[in-house]
C-alpha cells in the first residue's frame, strides 16, 4: 500500500505590502546585508518636535498609545526623517498589567503609575491573563502601520519581559531601590513565581496576537534584569523569558518571524542567554562587542545570535563629528562584517544601548544614522576586496 502524503496548503497571499528593506531582518537571521542595519530603541518619542505636536493633539500618553490613527502617525514619524531599516510599534510595555486591570496612568514629568499594585497575597491570587480584547486598540494599531508602512521597512513588535512588567505591578511605579518586589521576592518565593507564570503567558498571547495582527519580528524588554543578583536573574527573569520564547509562533502565513531579547544590565549573564530560543540578543553600553562577538555571535556556517546595540545614548549629546567616530568605533570593534550570501554567519544590527533620550537634538541622529550606513558599507567592500586578493 503507497502512502499519500497530503500537500501543506500555501499560505494567503498577504494583505500588505511586499517588503522593499529587508536588511534587518537578515542580520536577525545571520544573513549577509549590505550594510549594518540601524534603528533606535524609543525612536519615535519625546526628542522628536513632530511627536510632541501630535501627544498634545491626542491630550495624553495614553489617548495616543491607545488611539489607532495617533500610534500609526508617531510609528512613522522617525522614518520620514531618517532612513532608519526597521520601525517599531508605538506602544507601552505597561499596556498588559493594564490590561489586568492595574489601572495605569502617566502623570506629567513622572512615568508610569499603576492605582492598584499588588501587594498582598489576595490580588496576586486573583491575578489571571487578561481578556486579549481588552488590547485590541495595540493590534489595530500593528495591522494599520504594516498598511502605512507600504513595505518600507519591517514592523518590530514588543512587550516587557514578565520580571519587567513585575517589577511595575508591585512597585507601583518605577523605583530606585525596587524594595517591594525584591521584599516579595526574598520572604515569598511562591508568590513571585505566580506572578511571573501568569505574567510570562499573557507576554506570549500578547506577543502572538501582535505578530497575527502584521509584526514582523518581537522583541522583549527585559529592562530591570540586570537590578537582580546571580542566581536570582537566572531563577526570576531568565526562566520566564524561556517560557515566554516557548509559546511564541516561530511563523505566520509563512513568513518566519524573529525574536530579540534585551536585558539591560545582562552583559554578565551572556552566555546563559546564548541559550535562549531567540534569534537577536540586545547588549547595552557595557557590554564589549567584539567579546560578545566572540562569545556568542557564531562562526560562518555555523549556529549563534545576531547581536543588537550597544552605543551608550548619551554619546547623541556629542558633537556631530564625535557621534560619527564612536559609530565608527564601534561598528569596527564588532569586527570584518559577515557577506558570504550563502551561508549564515555573524551579523550586527546597531542600535543603543537603551533607549534615546528625550532631550536628543534629531539633527544628531541624522548624523548618526548615515554613519552607520557609510561606514558599514565601506567595511564590506573592504572585506570582499581582502577576500578576492
Amino acid at each position: 500500500m503507497i502512502e499519500t502524503v497530503q500537500a501543506r496548503p500555501a499560505p494567503a497571499p498577504s494583505p500588505f505590502a511586499p517588503l522593499q528593506n529587508d536588511t534587518f531582518l537578515r542580520a536577525c537571521w545571520r544573513q549577509a546585508t549590505d550594510h549594518t542595519p540601524i534603528w533606535l530603541m524609543r525612536q519615535a518619542g519625546r526628542y522628536l518636535p513632530e511627536y510632541r505636536a501630535t501627544r498634545e493633539r491626542a491630550g495624553s500618553f495614553m489617548g495616543l498609545a491607545t488611539n489607532r490613527d495617533y500610534a500609526t502617525e508617531v510609528t512613522l514619524q522617525p522614518l520620514e526623517r531618517y532612513p532608519l531599516d526597521a520601525a517599531i510599534l508605538f506602544s507601552d510595555i505597561l499596556t498588559v498589567p493594564d490590561a489586568m486591570g492595574l489601572g495605569l496612568s502617566f502623570a506629567a514629568g513622572e512615568g508610569p503609575r499603576f492605582e492598584r499594585p499588588l501587594r498582598s497575597e489576595a490580588e496576586i491570587a486573583q491575578l489571571t491573563v487578561p481578556d486579549l480584547d481588552k488590547l485590541r486598540y495595540v493590534f489595530d494599531a500593528v495591522t494599520s502601520i504594516r498598511h502605512a508602512l507600504q513595505g518600507r521597512v519591517p514592523l518590530i513588535g514588543f512587550s516587557g519581559s514578565p520580571w519587567t512588567l513585575a517589577c511595575y505591578m508591585v512597585e507601583g511605579a518605577g523605583s530606585s531601590d525596587y524594595r517591594q518586589i525584591k521584599t516579595l521576592l526574598y520572604s515569598r518565593p511562591d508568590l513571585m513565581h505566580r506572578i511571573l507564570a501568569v505574567n510570562a503567558d499573557a507576554v506570549a498571547a500578547y506577543l502572538n496576537a501582535q505578530i497575527e495582527a502584521g509584526a514582523q519580528a518581537v522583541m522583549l524588554f527585559d529592562s530591570w534584569g540586570g537590578v537582580l543578583a546571580d542566581g536570582a536573574f537566572q531563577n526570576y527573569s531568565l526562566s520566564y523569558i524561556s517560557r515566554v520564547l516557548s509559546q511564541l509562533k516561530r511563523e505566520h502565513a509563512g513568513v518566519a518571524i524573529p525574536r530579540i531579547v534585551f536585558t539591560k544590565g545582562g552583559g554578565l549573564w551572556l552566555h546563559e542567554m546564548a541559550a535562549l530560543d531567540c534569534e537577536v540578543l540586545g547588549l547595552d553600553w557595557t557590554v564589549d562587542l567584539a567579546a560578545a562577538r566572540e562569545r556568542v555571535g557564531g562562526d560562518a556556517g555555523g549556529p549563534g545570535k545576531a547581536l543588537q546595540g550597544n552605543l551608550d545614548p548619551n554619546v547623541l549629546f556629542a558633537p556631530p563629528q564625535r557621534i560619527e567616530a564612536e559609530a565608527v568605533r564601534l561598528l569596527d570593534s564588532f569586527g570584518r562584517p559577515h557577506t558570504d550570501p550563502a551561508t549564515r554567519g555573524p551579523t550586527h544590527i546597531f542600535n543603543l544601548g537603551h533607549g534615546i533620550s528625550q532631550f536628543t537634538p534629531p539633527e544628531h541622529v541624522t548624523a548618526l544614522v548615515e554613519a552607520v550606513h557609510r561606514h558599514s558599507r565601506l567595511q564590506r567592500q573592504l572585506a570582499r576586496a581582502a577576500q578576492a586578493s
